[in-house]
């Protein structure tokens, strides 16, 4: 079955065109992401801002004529999440998505996100040890922790904190102060501390990292121009590397993080947040390394949408 699927985030706008079989073997026909910033400003205005929307829309436009292309437009979904969910006109987005795009557009929950991202990130592993996994989803206004071993959940939270929202919180100079970074990593410490009870983090084995965080860590570390999806999928990342990758990008400016190779210009602004966050996810599940997947809430949508899951 052919499908396609939008995934509306609080920093990108991503499309997934896939051929999904019975047995969920899929077939990525296209894949697109633009940083689209949606969450710009919502932290504290509690509503999308026009110039924000406006950018999503000239990306949808892009995505919409891609769907009719290879004629995925029979089964499609715009899944929307932490932004639109936070925002006092979220519900009238959603609404220009669906009208003017012609895309089944949801608003799902911070739970409904984390079920799918676990089931995008671990469909491949289903058949390995059950040892419990902890998939990690930093996104832009939040972060999702979802535990459990053979496609099975037996945790799931999803937080608010994101790196736009951390970063309009905290991040006041360029490049960022001392003392606003202790300010993001006591922040996101905090939240993730009192998200995730102890006894799940004692149970964690190992950890999966989705989304453009953990994915542009491993780029940057392989210095990857250009990007190379198979060489970031499956990639150990060490806790270790983190740290020294996030001590060189917190001493550069914005315009100095767009020239880093393998880093994508776009997240230049909101990269060092996004590290900070990734840091003490690993910390706090007590791991040293964390496998990179590019399977995520877009496989997992696709999935669903296709009845293979």
């Amino acid at each position: 079955m052919r499908v396609s699927v939008v995934d509306i985030g609080t920093n990108s706008t991503r499309l997934l065109v896939a051929d999904v079989a019975p047995d969920g073997a899929i077939t990525e026909l296209e894949r697109r992401s633009t940083v689209t910033r949606l969450g710009q400003g919502v932290d504290g205005a509690g509503a999308l801002a026009p110039e924000a929307m406006d950018r999503v829309f000239v990306a949808l436009r892009g995505y919409r004529q891609a769907i009719d292309a290879h004629d995925a437009g029979a089964a499609t979904i715009a899944v929307l999440t932490s932004a639109v969910r936070d925002a006092a006109n979220g519900a009238r987005f959603t609404s220009r998505v669906r009208e003017d795009f012609g895309l089944d557009a949801r608003t799902i929950t911070g739970d409904e996100e984390a079920q799918l991202t676990f089931l995008g990130a671990t469909a491949s592993r289903r058949d390995e040890a059950p040892a419990p996994v902890a998939v990690v989803d930093i996104g832009g206004g939040s972060t999702e922790f979802v535990v459990g071993a053979r496609g099975a959940v037996a945790f799931h939270v999803s937080t608010q904190a994101g790196v736009v929202r951390q970063s309009e919180r905290h991040i006041h100079h360029d490049p960022p102060a001392g003392d606003e970074l202790i300010a993001v990593a006591e922040d996101v410490r905090a939240v993730f501390a009192s998200a995730v009870p102890p006894a799940v983090r004692a149970n964690v084995a190992a950890g999966v990292a989705v989304a453009g965080t953990a994915t542009s860590c491993a780029a940057m570390l392989e210095e990857l121009e250009p990007y190379d999806p198979e060489r970031v999928h499956g990639y150990r990342l060490p806790l270790a590397a983190c740290e020294e990758l996030l001590a060189r990008l917190a001493l550069m400016s914005d315009e100095e993080r767009t020239r880093v190779p393998g880093l994508h210009p776009d997240r230049a602004p909101t990269i060092v947040p996004g590290v900070i966050m990734l840091v003490e996810a690993m910390r706090l599940l007590g791991l040293d390394q964390v496998e990179v997947s590019e399977h995520d809430i877009l496989r997992g949508a696709a999935l669903r949408l296709a009845g293979a899951a």
